[in-house]
């Protein structure tokens, strides 16, 4: 499912026109999308939490030169589904 599929089921459920869905969907993303810039977690109770980590430096091999090459520090958006989500897919 892509964006636009996503908007559209979005609209089927709710019975919300297309535009107001896919305002629905860009005002959720920002709002995820601001917390997580602020070091927010982001906590959907019975979906899972959103968060960001903070990956350190380290060094790698440029796998055509064998050379050692440095790899910078980052952070990094992650999502863990909660136990329960898990256990609707699952069954």
């Amino acid at each position: 499912m892509n964006k636009g599929e996503l908007i559209k089921a979005m609209a089927n459920k709710t019975g919300f026109t297309n535009k107001d869905a896919a305002a629905a969907y860009e005002a959720f993303v920002s709002v995820v999308t601001d917390a997580l810039k602020a070091g927010e977690k982001v906590q959907l109770v019975g979906f899972g939490t959103l968060e960001v980590k903070n990956v350190p430096a380290k060094t790698g091999i440029n796998p055509q030169t064998k050379e050692a090459v440095q790899i910078a520090a980052c952070k990094k958006p992650v999502m863990k589904f909660g136990k329960s989500y898990k256990d609707l897919i699952n069954n």
